[in-house]
């Protein structure tokens, strides 16, 4: 079996110790799987890559990732058979109909600013007809159903592979691969507020001209979001992961 190496070309001595080969750069499009080390590393493996094989995270501070340490025996497992492909869901974010960018881990209207709030709106789509064929354009307002709207830092939309991140931490939930994802406010101004698990598509909104919110994407800020204009976050393909 041929593995290729992003982020850290050191664990390839893991691999060959578990019996299996590793590919130079130049050969990764032959490799029969890829070992990304680090988030960065697995993201660029997902979204920015040509490669048509399974990724195996390695380090990425996660439960789902393989810790270094363990990497020789993850291999041999992959090796005899013993671990699954799981399809996780990529998310694409756009802006009044401009395309912003796609999440593997989440997506966040937060206020750029400190010590600042804003009042954020979330909505959800009755079906995947309250979005056009191309993902630029809401349709049809009845298509989508108010959840709710709150004063807060801002609000997370976490992909299940993000939920287990700073999504978590928020207060929000644990999602399975195929459950949806999680919606959190983030350091919301009142005492109690709601959390939920839904199945994109889903619209955000910033209710309020109180302060600047920003759009980050994997920890990248992307771009200012104006009050009232929509943010869509859809389902935008899948990222092939070997995991236990």
């Amino acid at each position: 079996m041929r593995f290729a190496v992003v982020g850290d070309e050191s664990v390839a001595a893991a691999i060959r110790a578990a019996g299996a080969d590793v590919v130079s750069s130049d050969e990764t499009a032959t490799a029969d799987a890829v070992v990304a080390v680090g988030e960065s590393s697995l993201s660029d493996a997902v979204l920015d890559s040509p490669w048509d094989a399974p990724v195996v995270p390695v380090d990425c501070s996660m439960p789902w990732s393989t810790p270094r340490r363990h990497l020789e025996d993850a291999v041999a497992s992959i090796r005899a058979g013993e671990r699954r492909v799981v399809d996780h869901p990529i998310l694409s974010v756009s802006v009044d109909g401009d395309h912003a960018g796609r999440a593997l881990f989440d997506a966040m209207l937060v206020t750029s600013e400190p010590a600042h709030i804003s009042e954020y709106g979330v909505a959800h789509a009755r079906s995947e007809h309250a979005v056009s064929p191309d993902h630029d354009d809401l349709t049809d307002a009845d298509e989508w159903v108010p959840v709710d709207e709150f004063r807060a830092d801002g609000v997370v939309v976490a992909t299940p592979l993000g939920s287990t991140g700073y999504a978590r931490a928020a207060g929000g939930s644990v999602v399975g691969p195929d459950a949806g994802v999680a919606v959190v406010p983030v350091s919301p101004y009142a005492t109690r507020t709601d959390t939920w698990v839904f199945q994109p598509p889903l619209r955000l909104t910033v209710e309020r001209d109180d302060a600047p919110v920003s759009l980050v994407i994997d920890d990248d800020v992307v771009r200012e979001v104006p009050p009232f204009e929509p943010v869509l976050v859809t389902v935008d393909g899948t990222a092939q992961l070997l995991l236990d």
